[in-house]
């Protein structure tokens, strides 16, 4: 993709390839969609904002076991020449330990905010990650021992306070 190319079309076409391999937990997948030397910052991650598909892979490695996807819906996109600011739902579950708290397999939801840069080629070159953290932690309070996890199981509603599951 060219300047000139970086139409709508086309981004979204990169984004949603994106998404497609991470919903797949494909880790090969997602980083061949970044540039070479693209920057990949989890705003509020205690390693910072890292820079090359190498240096990337780790996050997605640690991304995959912590959290199951099963839907990401996006809510609404805002277009600029040359980058994306999609607003999307993630729902899955937390199957190992995000942000530090133990997942037990409990259902998440919650919003995502990304905004994805793009090189002359069309590849992504930066992706900046805003996650409302808040949200995943309220559903995410530690077990009383004896209580099953579907108990306490919570989701976030639009304006990502919690609530009790349903389902």
């Amino acid at each position: 993709m060219n300047p000139s190319s970086h139409t709508r079309s086309a981004m979204d076409q990169a984004i949603d390839r994106h998404y497609q391999f991470e919903a797949a937990d494909d880790v090969d997948g997602v980083l061949a969609t970044l540039a070479d030397d693209a920057i990949h910052d989890v705003v509020g991650s205690p390693t910072g904002p890292r820079q090359g598909r190498e240096s990337t892979r780790e996050f997605y490695e640690q991304l995959f076991a912590d959290l199951e996807q099963t839907d990401v819906r996006s809510l609404k996109r805002y277009y600029g020449d040359d980058f994306v600011v999609d607003e999307s739902l993630w729902r899955g579950r937390a199957v190992g330990a995000p942000l530090g708290i133990e997942g037990h397999g409990r259902d998440l939801e919650f919003r995502i905010l990304h905004i994805f840069e793009f090189a002359p080629d069309g590849a992504i070159l930066r992706e900046n990650v805003w996650m409302d953290t808040t949200a995943i932690a309220a559903q995410l309070p530690a077990l009383n021992p004896t209580e099953p996890a579907a108990t306490t199981a919570t989701t976030a509603t639009t304006a990502g306070a919690a609530s009790p599951a349903t389902g």
